[in-house]
């Protein structure tokens, strides 16, 4: 038994990274599913949800305000969760520019911001973007084309982890990054996404469905869409820049609590897992999702039966040291960065572990019971 635990936990964790981007790239080239983008300038308004984002939310809506879209079909809608830190007066100093404010007392969390500001909008495309979110000039422009698609209902862009301190969490993260950025492009050939970030995406106004205040909305409106028979698509050329966070510590935080959202979005969104009516999207949503978000088991399980497989033979006491190895390599990344010695393999595997650590923290708090409705900014 240990030995079959052994060899289907290692192939589990093989095809959570490895094979089904593998896979899927296949089936992306098989079905080939294009979009078809071109110029669209229809009405749009974008929602940027802020709680005490004093120190970024100005810099942000003068990046809004320069983009490359016409005034006239630009909407600007700033939702104040509760904030006591002066954003809102920043947010009004722009009300001249046609920037508006919405403020939400008490306190819901972003999920009930958009809640309340989608239906006061008045461009046909709502667009979502973070208090601190930096888009390239053509941006927008680029993410509404999609929209000239008529099977598009979801759009989202491309997110850059900029890394100005140079840490190896940022750098960990910048990487994944490109990973699921690959995976989203491969994943559009299909037909649908399953996940976005957040940042810089946007839905058809008609689509916007509330949502529960404990719901992630960039994992779970997607969803909603593709469930009224709509695509949800990645446009590779509307590229977004934010900060990474600068320690382990943040990022941790920040993956716990990205992950309890995502375990509670898949359960109230299960009836997407049945392989009915649109298999190949189930398969996805099971490789990409839910199995990554439990690859901590895999994990778990491969060490402990290698382990008891120990005397086993020599190929297994070779396994069991390489784990031991890379689980060591991870924690003392951060003592190996505060004496200025970086290795990349060895910082790449913390973040890792790092993610599966944060995503079992996190399923212990879902099976718990426990909701995370709203959260301090990013210190990135």
């Amino acid at each position: 038994m240990p030995e079959f635990i052994f060899y289907l936990s290692i192939i589990a964790v093989i095809y959570i990274y490895a094979g089904y981007p593998l896979i899927a790239s296949v089936v992306s080239s098989l079905k080939g599913k294009r979009v078809g983008k071109g110029p669209f300038e229809s009405g749009v308004t974008i929602l940027i949800a802020a709680y005490n984002e004093a120190g970024v939310i100005g810099r942000t809506l003068k990046n809004k305000l320069e983009l490359d879209y016409p005034g006239e079909k630009l909407e600007i809608i700033v939702i104040s969760d509760g904030s006591t830190d002066g954003t809102d007066s920043i947010v009004r100093g722009f009300e001249a520019e046609g920037v508006r404010l919405i403020r939400q007392e008490p306190r819901a969390g972003k999920t009930s911001g958009l809640n309340l500001a989608a239906p006061a909008a008045a461009g046909e495309i709502l667009v979502f973007s973070d208090a601190n979110s930096q888009y390239e000039r053509d941006a927008l422009r680029k993410l509404v084309e999609n929209f000239r698609d008529p099977e598009v209902g979801y759009a989202t862009g491309k997110m850059i982890y900029v890394n100005p301190d140079g840490s190896t969490i940022g750098d960990g993260c910048s990487a994944y990054m490109k990973y699921e950025n690959l995976l989203r492009s491969i994943e559009t050939g299909i037909g649908s996404i399953v996940g976005v970030d957040g940042g810089i995406d946007a839905v058809r106004r008609s689509l916007y469905r509330p949502m529960n205040p404990d719901q992630l909305p960039d994992f779970v409106l997607p969803l909603k869409v593709v469930e009224q028979g709509y695509r949800a698509v990645y446009e590779p050329e509307a590229v977004l820049r934010e900060q990474s966070l600068e320690t382990s510590a943040d990022e941790y935080r920040m993956r716990v609590r990205v992950s309890l959202r995502a375990f509670r979005a898949l359960w109230d969104m299960r009836q997407l897992l049945a392989f009915s009516p649109s298999p190949v999207f189930s398969w996805q949503l099971w490789s990409h999702k839910v199995m990554r978000y439990m690859c901590f088991i895999f994990m778990a399980a491969a060490f402990v039966s290698n382990m008891l497989l120990w005397n086993e033979g020599v190929f297994y006491r070779i396994a069991f040291c390489a784990q031991c190895l890379a689980y060591a390599g991870a924690a003392l990344s951060p003592i190996f960065e505060k004496r200025g010695r970086r290795f990349r393999l060895i910082y790449l595997i913390n973040y890792f572990v790092l993610l599966n650590l944060a995503s079992a923290h996190a399923f212990i708090k879902f099976i718990t019971g426990q909701k995370m409705v709203t959260w301090t900014p990013r210190k990135g």
